[in-house]
């Protein structure tokens, strides 16, 4: 699919399909202006040429990011796109993927490159998987990997063995969810309601997800919901 324009001149989204475990769905990569000639690519999918020019088009790309432990497939395939930008990974990437080369670990404090334009949590707390959660400030947007998923009957490209797993097993269609590793993995609820506490502070207004329909409506109420069991077991 082509990168669309979400947040006029300042936020652009991409959608790739994904195949894992059987099923079938599309993951979202994001594009974001951090000023007015330099571009991060968060959760980046394959670069091929198209997609690299019709970055390229909109400014120079300065920082690429892995933002969760499932979202590092295409950082090659963006680092050789994009041969002069910073790469930065959520930890615990460079244990699964010792061959990736980066230059910077996520964490809770932005760094000076984009302080002032995007926020971020490292959310703490699960056995399986961690990611970093970003707030756009001047469009009040939360960006999300794996922290929710929104699947309907309305999301397209998803085959019926996820339907199945997200009907029958995990309770998550049409009721946005963490992903399933979330759900089975949370062993610090402290940790985990400080981290997701600490997103919650923030005044977003709608939410970008990696993966299911996006929520532009109702968005901090319906992500305090998805949070519900590990924000209440604390």
């Amino acid at each position: 699919m082509p990168l669309s324009e979400y947040v006029p001149d300042q936020v652009w989204l991409q959608e790739y399909p994904i195949h894992y475990a059987g099923c079938d769905f599309d993951a979202r990569m994001s594009v974001i202006r951090i000023s007015d000639t330099e571009l991060l690519i968060h959760s980046p999918c394959e670069i091929d040429s198209a997609t690299r020019d019709a970055i390229s088009v909109l400014g120079d790309v300065a920082y690429i990011v892995a933002p969760g432990s499932y979202h590092h497939f295409y950082i090659p395939s963006a680092q050789a796109a994009f041969p002069d930008a910073d790469t930065y990974i959520c930890p615990g990437i460079e244990r699964k993927r010792p061959d990736l080369d980066f230059d910077w670990f996520l964490g809770d404090r932005p760094p000076d490159a984009w302080a002032g334009i995007l926020d971020q949590v490292l959310v703490r707390g699960n056995k399986f998987i961690w990611e970093v959660a970003f707030f756009h400030r001047p469009s009040k947007t939360l960006l999300l990997v794996d922290l929710i998923e929104n699947f309907t009957d309305q999301t397209p490209n998803v085959n019926w063995l996820l339907r199945l797993w997200w009907k029958a097993v995990f309770h998550m269609w049409d009721h946005p969810k963490p992903a399933p590793e979330y759900q089975m993995g949370w062993k610090d609820k402290a940790a985990a309601s400080k981290s997701l506490s600490k997103i919650l502070e923030w005044d977003f207004d709608r939410i970008i997800l990696s993966h299911g329909d996006l929520i532009e409506t109702n968005a901090k109420e319906r992500a305090l919901e998805a949070w519900n069991k590990p924000l209440s077991a604390a």
